[in-house]
């Protein structure tokens, strides 16, 4: 395909980024390939929240599914990378709630329809925004399955889901305390609870005897309550029956102090003799242990609260104020009455809504719940066969079978109009519960529910919904379920991927994924968590604007371990900008070069000189190191090799190289130069596609190419008839010369222009004879008036020099040598190498070492040894000859 050239002096991500993802959205190049022969390989997008846009943690996320998706794609994988956003329940509900109370108005005002008509308003808008997000970011998702939570199709699936489990005992209603969100007024399930720590107290109250009885010559007992505002409640004082303190007073009644009611003093082993008095009140509508020995003593359930947290009829002249007023209310009447005792201030752990940011109460409601224990065995003996879910990194498997195996029922019912409505009637007469999957067939005697699924219901069947199940015979379930790679953030190991777990085994009888790769958080350069409070996150389009998407990408991707925790970095975007700069430049000159050539094709190999069979080999390892460190989700590591090889052999050593043929070289020389130049240009950008998918798109279609686009390009593999380690030896000999040259003419200020007499000495023939083959390169490199390599080289008196292994490099330059410099520079490289010399022996003489650690590392230990041995021998020779001058 001709090649299209326009390329600026300098890398401008704006103008390579312009158009270009449409044009792989117009060219179908997110689409599966549907070839059957193809190994299957699926992700399904972790869904957005249509709360808001997406932040730096959304970009991580998708950047490393994009990068697998793109790997494998070019690697021949009939790839299906499925989109899709969550309605978000609660959370945008919370949004809505919000922007209307700014208006002065609330959902009741409006009426459940039109507020949930408001709810898809917010729901078009901000889907629309993520669309945008997505394009910049770079996704390659296939847009024509893009699923939403509350769609059609998973909304039969969340209803089949719903009444299977129902039908099979493992969903059942019961009034329970639950986590009540006050400011939503919704059922919250224990893991969208945040503890914080709250200033609280501790307030000791008087609780007198109603017949008279005294107790350590008192006529009350004294109980310490954080929360007097529940004291309406209480239905009992409770004592551990161990207790010798308390034994004679069980039975005994005292009365609730306001309140004017009697309660038993009774036993339980719930109760810690250690703790505080060893004397507790039980109010069984507002605790979730106090319910628990309510239950066993047969208490009465009070319930003191509105659904807003307000006092009710059941609180006196308290009804009506918010709850923490009426605690201010009631301390200052128990404290005027006589009853409070002291008030000792404490700091305690106290739930808060994970959405709404409000106190939590315990709340005495009926709700609908799902019976764990069975679903969580079915994920837990799942993770003992070959089916198991292959955790990155595995420390996470402990997490997740921790959780699983201490799962308490999981209540799924909210109070809420935003979501999927319960699939369940009441008769209006008889008050019977039906269940199914459609409305009864007289639905004008019926009532619906009110309530609506947690969000993570639905989304927890994420992986098979959006598939096509309940349909098994659906062409994409059966083609691409169970997905291949699961990438999401580990702090929803609990809300997200446990649940999808355990309710794909129940109802396909497979895990939904083979791996899950986990990442941590993107926190600032302080290493604090991002947040709108500390006024420090950043949004990604902004650094996308300013450095280019694949900048952004780069520095996530080779600033990532996978299950750590990232800082993002300005310093580190603009090294990302610098790296993607040396591309562009680099490329850019092998493109001028490669003129209107057809694609590049490597010429035989007989006519490859050292600096060809070593850029080769060179390459091959790094694909080698690529394709492995990918696989193992490492992709740092596939990064750094990347980087290195890109940087340091292709731009600053094989490109300066070659100007030496392109320049001066036979038509011949020329023509192999630029093939070998554009057949490793070629193959380091369909490396580095899957993380910098628009730049190396930009140069791929700017360089001589076959085919449509770098993105349906075949993925570079390894090929053994490349490996050259003669070569790679070579010029690490040639290169270590050069290098040791330009280190002396640094020290010495001599500037590379002007020509310098170079000596080099080789402890044997075969050195010699590789160097004197690359003089080419030498003279390029090093600039010399006369260059000298040979066994019997004499050192001259007044030289600097330089040792490497096998050489000693020495350039005669009295006149900017100051001997006394020397030879104090020489005595420290020796007492350098002295500590090598010992730390090598000191290894080789440890038998855990050479007995245990892999022959080649005990090989490569010894070769050190030798050559650090053979440079320390060359030095102590050269301070020997300048303690003569």
């Amino acid at each position: 395909m001709a090649a299209d050239k326009e390329m600026s002096t300098k890398y401008d991500p704006t103008a390579v980024e312009a158009g270009r993802y449409q044009w792989w959205i117009d060219q179908g190049l997110f689409k599966p390939s549907g070839d059957k022969k193809a190994h299957p390989y699926s992700i399904v997008i972790p869904p957005p929240n249509v709360t808001g846009k997406l932040h730096l943690g959304h970009a991580w996320d998708t950047t490393l599914q994009d990068m697998l998706i793109r790997q494998k794609r070019m690697q021949g994988y009939d790839v299906l990378w499925l989109p899709g956003m969550d309605h978000a329940g609660i959370a945008t509900q919370a949004k809505v709630e919000a922007r209307l109370r700014k208006q002065g108005i609330s959902r009741y005002d409006l009426g459940r329809e039109k507020f949930v008509q408001q709810v898809w308003d917010w729901k078009d808008e901000y889907a629309d925004i993520i669309h945008k997000q997505w394009a910049k970011l770079g996704i390659s998702v296939d847009y024509d399955r893009e699923r939403f939570t509350l769609d059609e199709g998973l909304n039969k699936a969340v209803r089949k889901v719903f009444v299977d489990l129902y039908k099979k005992g493992l969903i059942y209603r019961g009034t329970y305390i639950i986590n009540w969100d006050p400011q939503a007024r919704t059922a919250l399930s224990d893991i969208e609870v945040i503890h914080k720590d709250d200033k609280g107290a501790f307030y000791h109250v008087k609780y007198p005897f109603t017949d008279g009885t005294t107790f350590n010559g008192k006529d009350y007992i004294e109980i310490a309550t954080t929360r007097p505002e529940t004291m309406f409640g209480d239905e009992a004082v409770a004592v551990n029956p161990n207790d010798d303190r308390y034994k004679e007073l069980v039975g005994k009644h005292v009365r609730v102090p306001l309140v004017d009611r009697e309660i038993e003093i009774i036993a339980d082993d719930y109760v810690t003799p250690d703790f505080g008095t060893g004397m507790v009140k039980i109010t069984p509508a507002h605790d979730p242990n106090d319910f628990k020995v309510g239950k066993r003593h047969n208490l009465p359930e009070l319930n003191t609260m509105n659904e807003d947290a307000s006092m009710n009829e059941n609180t006196g002249k308290y009804q009506g104020m918010d709850r923490f007023e009426a605690r201010k209310a009631m301390v200052k009447d128990l404290t005027d009455q006589g009853y409070m005792l002291k008030v000792v201030p404490i700091v305690h752990s106290v739930g808060h809504s994970e959405r709404t940011g409000v106190q939590v109460e315990a709340r005495l409601s009926t709700q609908w719940f799902v019976k764990m224990k069975p679903l969580a065995k079915l994920a837990l003996d799942n993770q003992k066969t070959a089916d198991k879910v292959n955790f990155i990194p595995g420390r996470f498997e402990h997490t997740f079978t921790q959780w699983m195996e201490n799962v308490h029922d999981w209540v799924i019912s909210r109070q809420l109009w935003w979501g999927h409505r319960i699939p369940a009637w009441y008769h209006k007469k008889t008050g019977e519960v039906y269940v199914g999957m459609e409305a009864p067939k007289d639905a004008e005697n019926w009532t619906q529910d009110t309530d609506v699924l947690d969000t993570w219901f639905s989304s927890g069947l994420w992986p098979f919904s959006t598939m096509g199940w309940p349909d098994t015979d659906s062409p994409d379930y059966k083609r691409y379920f169970p997905t291949s790679t699961l990438v999401t953030g580990y702090d929803i190991i609990f809300f997200w991927v446990s649940r999808m777990i355990f309710q794909s085994l129940e109802f396909t009888g497979k895990a939904p994924f083979k791996n899950v790769l986990l990442h941590g958080l993107i926190r600032d350069e302080q290493g604090r968590k991002m947040s709108k409070s500390l006024g420090n996150g950043i949004d990604p389009m902004d650094v996308i604007k300013k450095y280019g998407v694949d900048a952004l990408r780069w520095f996530l991707i080779t600033g990532s371990t996978p299950g750590q925790d990232i800082r993002f970095s300005y310093t580190k975007m603009d090294a990302a900008w610098n790296f993607i700069n040396k591309i562009w430049n680099a490329s850019r000159y092998v493109i001028m070069n490669l003129g209107d050539m057809p694609a590049p094709v490597l010429p035989d190999k007989s006519k490859w000189d050292l600096a060809d069979r070593w850029i080769l080999s060179r390459l091959n390892a790094t694909i080698k190191q690529v394709n492995e460190q990918f696989d193992k989700f490492e992709f740092g590591e596939a990064g750094r090799a990347l980087y290195n090889f890109i940087w340091n052999d292709f731009c600053d050593w094989y490109i300066e190289m070659t100007k030496e043929k392109l320049n001066n070289g036979t038509d011949e020389e020329k023509a192999d130069t630029k093939n070998i130049l554009g057949y490793v240009l070629d193959q380091t950008l369909k490396l580095m596609h899957p993380i910098m998918p628009f730049v190396t798109e930009k140069l791929w279609q700017s360089m001589p190419h076959d085919g449509k686009s770098i993105m349906v390009a075949k993925y570079p593999v390894a090929n053994a008839d490349l490996d050259d380690p003669a070569a790679t030896e070579q010029m690490s000999n040639l290169i270590e010369m050069i290098k040791a040259v330009r280190n002396i003419r640094n020290e010495a200020n001599a500037p590379m222009s002007k020509p310098v007499d170079i000596l080099v000495k080789v402890d044997n023939q075969h050195l010699g004879d590789m160097l004197n083959a690359n003089r080419d390169y030498i003279d390029r490199f090093c600039h010399p008036a006369e260059l000298t390599i040979s066994t019997d080289v004499q050192a001259p008196k007044l030289a600097m020099s330089g040792i490497l292994a096998g050489a000693e490099v020495y350039i005669p330059m009295a006149e900017l040598v100051d001997l006394d410099e020397e030879r104090a520079k020489m005595k420290k490289e020796i007492a350098k190498l002295e500590k090598e010399v010992q730390r090598s022996q000191k290894k080789l003489g440890n038998e855990k070492f050479v007995n245990n650690a892999p022959e080649k590392v005990v090989e490569a230990e010894k070769q050190k040894a030798v050559e650090w041995q053979q440079k320390l021998d060359s030095a102590k020779e050269r301070l020997a000859s300048l303690e003569e001058a």
